[in-house]
């Protein structure tokens, strides 16, 4: 059974850092491309970071782009989002997924639980 579990998540002041991680089972995981999604309270599954099975080719939403990046170590089987110079709208649940193939911009077939991510002084 695949599964995905994400951890990292907490609060932190305006400015900050976390580093997100998604820890992924039951799938050869590099195989696989992968995306990082968030919901913010109040609105809908937003796509943050699409990241292809190689670890080599990665997009980003523009409204995170040049704050967080995303990376993965294939042989621990784990996504990593970094979480850089945070501002109070990036505040959401964050959620990572896979994807159909090793393209990232595939269809997704499961996402994690998610962490929650608060910015906040």
């Amino acid at each position: 059974e695949v599964h995905l579990v994400e951890s990292g998540g907490g609060l932190v002041q305006p400015g900050g850092s976390l580093r997100l991680s998604c820890a992924a089972s039951g799938f050869t995981f590099s195989n696989y491309g992968m995306r990082w999604l968030r919901q913010a309270p109040g609105k809908g599954l937003e796509w943050v970071s699409l990241i292809n099975s190689d670890g080599n080719t990665k997009w980003y939403a523009d409204s995170v782009k040049g704050r967080f990046t995303a990376s993965r170590d294939n042989a621990k089987n784990t996504l990593y989002l970094q979480l850089n110079s945070l501002k109070t709208k990036d505040t959401a649940m964050y959620y990572c997924a896979k994807a159909r193939s090793r393209m990232a911009s595939s269809d997704i077939d499961v996402m994690g639980q998610g962490t929650q991510v608060t910015v906040s002084s």
